[in-house]
């Protein structure tokens, strides 16, 4: 490993053991091997799963798109890796996207369908960054459709959802592009940074790149740098905040929420090293998303990290989900590659030992996608069992270099290294 790796206080990091190495690769292995074939629909699509492993809903279920577009993204990840069959995931996820979410008509990907057409029409800057990051990592495996999927949303997210004004994208749209007024949020653009990043390394475009920097300079510089590195969620038309707004809990959770300020503490510097490290801000950044996430949203007294606070940074939803675990063990990796310090690999490993002791399903593979506060497994905001995308980033990304996305590296490299 390099030599900015390395810590003052702690001997070493445990990145760097072989042990550590296999066992986040067998946790890998686990994901691939439940969500690999229990998710495939027959009919196109993915499953969503229940808890024991199987579709939880049977006859005719509502697809989302985010989850073909994760799907076809981990298994490009699966088929750079050398894991057969992976290819077939691609394909089938790829094939949906671009014949059941597509709009033949309008342009642009539905939000939600089922068998029989769409069920929710509205166009969502979330759903249109992970066909962005679909296409992107078809691209990096070959995939026949990824240049044209690359393309058609590259024009729809550039000529319907950018605001040049704003340096973001706008949040929605009902089917036929009418816009839907009044509300812009950070998720989908934090997710679009990360799918920004991926095109960019597919393409070598510049262009992703600097949409990427100019959403992170709004949403982290400005916005969060402006909240003492707490990271907003919801504003207005004009990019201001609107603290009372109160929505979806699983896509636009009311108050701050930590998880994503770990995710940007890692796509910051993901970002910082794409483009050369030529913006100072940006470590300084990611450092201090970090610490705020584990000063205020780590429990003291269960562990984990509370899903959200309110604006005195009192806990406001006491659920600890799956997903920010794994956005923090990610961006402690980050961290502690960039600016190591004792406190990275500390939170690092704290981190993975509350995963292996609470999160682990050792009866029916995955995960828990929720637990209550005090660690009992639940199901209030999340029906079943945990999507494969953010477990699987988790796993891997400390496998590799803190230099670029796992699709690059991977491709690259060959997959990764056991011994450290």
């Amino acid at each position: 490993m390099p030599e900015t790796a390395k810590h003052a206080g702690l001997a070493y990091r445990w990145a760097d053991r072989p042990y550590h190495r296999k066992w986040l690769l067998d946790r890998a292995d686990e994901l691939f091997d439940l969500f690999q074939f229990a998710s495939i629909n027959p009919k196109g699509g993915f499953f969503d799963l229940k808890r024991d492993g199987t579709p939880l809903v049977a006859d005719n279920p509502v697809r989302g798109i985010h989850t073909a577009a994760r799907m076809v993204h981990c298994f490009a990840i699966g088929d750079l890796l050398g894991r057969p069959g992976s290819a077939d995931v691609v394909d089938h996820g790829m094939q949906f996207l671009w014949n059941r979410h597509r709009d033949q008509k309008n342009g642009g990907y539905f939000w939600q369908v089922d068998d029989n057409g769409p069920v929710d029409a509205s166009k969502q800057g979330y759903g249109h960054a992970f066909v962005l990051l679909a296409a992107s990592s078809a691209k990096i495996v070959g995939h026949p459709l990824a240049e044209a999927m690359l393309d058609d949303v590259t024009e729809i997210l550039e000529t319907r959802f950018w605001e040049d004004a704003h340096g973001a994208i706008a949040e929605e749209f009902s089917a036929d592009w009418s816009p839907v007024p009044g509300y812009r949020g950070q998720n989908s653009n934090m997710h679009l940074t990360e799918a920004l990043m991926a095109a960019f390394e597919a393409t070598g475009e510049r262009h992703y790149l600097d949409k990427a920097e100019r959403i992170a300079d709004l949403v982290i510089r400005r916005r969060a740098g402006e909240c003492d590195w707490r990271v907003p969620e919801h504003f207005d038309e004009n990019w201001q905040l609107d603290r009372d707004y109160r929505g979806n809990e699983m896509f636009r959770p009311s108050g701050t929420t930590p998880g994503h300020w770990l995710e940007w503490a890692r796509l910051v510097l993901q970002l910082w090293v794409l483009g050369g490290k030529r913006h100072d801000w940006m470590p300084e950044a990611a450092r201090g998303l970090f610490f705020q996430s584990m000063s205020l949203g780590w429990d003291r007294i269960h562990g984990g990290f509370f899903y959200t606070l309110d604006w005195e940074n009192a806990p406001a939803r006491r659920s600890k989900l799956w997903w920010p675990l794994c956005e923090g063990a990610g961006a402690a990796h980050w961290l502690a590659e960039h600016l190591p310090s004792d406190f990275h690999e500390e939170s690092y490993r704290r981190i993975w030992s509350f995963i292996a002791r609470h999160s682990l399903d050792r009866t029916h593979g995955g995960w828990f996608e929720e637990l209550t506060e005090d660690l009992v497994p639940a199901t209030t905001l999340f029906p079943g069992k945990g999507d494969i995308y953010h477990a699987l980033q988790a796993c891997l990304i400390p496998l590799f270099p803190a230099t670029a996305s796992l699709t690059r590296l991977i491709s690259e490299t060959g997959g990764p290294v056991l011994e450290g």
